[in-house]
Parts: structure tokens; C-alpha cells; sequence
């Protein structure tokens, strides 16, 4: 067997080790929290040594840090960079399928799941979570339901309390989903039929 073929993938290709490490830390993360999860683990499970993570990531609140940026502030960038073209309808309707997309992910799964159960325990990643994810999700879903507010489209209320709401039901409808065994309602329902039906109840409670 040759030399490429046995050689550690991240000895061959260098540029990818963050992506690696941050997979792996996802995954470990995801089995003991973030708390729990070492170093070393995250090392193991990337196929890498532990200083060769002090290279790229200081601690693992850096590298919660970066998952964060690298998966909801994507997501959030994404929607800010959609177009004020066409209805405001139209445009919450794009930012509203992306985002159900993102929140049936593993990723947001474990994040979510550390953000609950854990972040109080870390100052730092509570105000850096605070800024760069909730009041900027907040700030963007707002931003569309004024100016729908604006067209006529939407009824008068408060863009900020319709974004909060937007942002609890997909992201407690995500969590049904990951848990459907103890939720019987859910279990013959698809995560299209359920995005569909929050589509509904959403726009009908903005109907102007």
C-alpha cells in the first residue's frame, strides 16, 4: 500500500485541520457537554495531537467560539446578505427556510444544547453568544417585519417580540423533532410538514 494512501489525512492535507478539529470537538461537545468535554479527547477524535490544536484554537472556549461563528453567525450573515427586492413576505419567507434548514442540524442540535444547559457557567461566551446571536438574529428578523409593517403586508406590532417569536418556535420545534419518541404528535409528521405548519401559524398571526 503506498505512502499517500496510509498517511494521516491531516499530515497530507494541513489546511483542513481546523475544519477536523471543530468536527471533532462538535462531536465531543456533543457527548459531554462543554464542561466536560478535554482537550485531549477532541484531539483523539481529530486524529491530531493536542498541540497541534494550540495551534489554531487557544482553549475550548475558543473553539465553542468559532463552531458558534462558524454555523449560526453564518447562518445569520446569510440572511442579512438576502436582497430588499420583492415582498417583505418574500424575503422573511427565504430567511425562514434557511434557517429551519440550519436548525435540524447536528450542529445547531449540540450548540443549542450547551447554550441551555451550560453557558451560565462561562461569562464570556454568555455575552459573546448574546451579541453575536441573539441580539443580531433578533436585530435581522425585526429589520424585515418593519419594513413589511411599512408595506402594508404585516399588521402593526412590535418587530422585536415578533422576532423573539420566530426565533422560540423554530428553535423548540428543532429540539421536537431531534426528541420525537416523547412527543407522539410529531412522530408521523416530517420536518417539512412541521416547518409548514409554523410557516402558517407565523404569517397568519402577521397578517395584515
Amino acid at each position: 500500500m503506498s505512502a499517500e494512501v496510509t498517511q494521516p489525512r491531516w499530515r497530507r492535507l494541513p489546511e483542513e485541520r481546523p475544519q477536523q478539529i471543530l468536527r471533532a470537538a462538535l462531536e465531543v461537545f456533543g457527548e459531554h457537554g462543554l464542561a466536560g468535554a478535554r482537550l485531549e479527547d477532541i484531539a483523539k477524535r481529530a486524529g491530531v495531537s493536542k498541540g497541534t490544536i494550540y495551534l489554531y484554537f487557544p482553549n475550548k472556549e475558543a473553539l465553542f467560539r468559532e463552531m458558534v461563528r462558524s454555523t449560526i453567525v453564518e447562518a445569520i450573515v446569510a440572511g442579512e446578505g438576502i436582497p430588499n427586492v420583492g415582498s417583505a413576505r418574500e424575503q422573511l419567507l427565504t430567511f425562514m427556510q434557511s434557517y429551519w434548514d440550519f436548525v435540524r442540524t447536528p450542529a445547531f442540535s449540540v450548540i443549542y444544547r450547551v447554550v441551555v444547559s451550560e453557558l451560565h457557567h462561562f461569562p464570556d461566551l454568555v455575552e459573546f453568544y448574546s451579541a453575536e446571536v441573539i441580539v443580531r438574529g433578533q436585530r435581522l428578523i425585526a429589520g424585515i417585519i418593519s419594513r413589511g409593517v411599512v408595506t402594508g403586508e404585516f399588521r402593526a406590532l412590535d418587530p422585536t417580540v415578533s422576532g423573539r417569536m420566530l426565533i422560540s418556535l423554530f428553535s423548540t420545534s428543532a429540539m421536537w423533532c431531534c426528541k420525537r419518541k416523547f412527543f407522539p404528535h410529531l412522530r408521523d409528521r416530517t420536518d417539512e410538514q412541521i416547518y409548514s405548519e409554523i410557516v402558517d401559524f407565523y404569517l397568519s398571526a402577521l397578517r395584515a
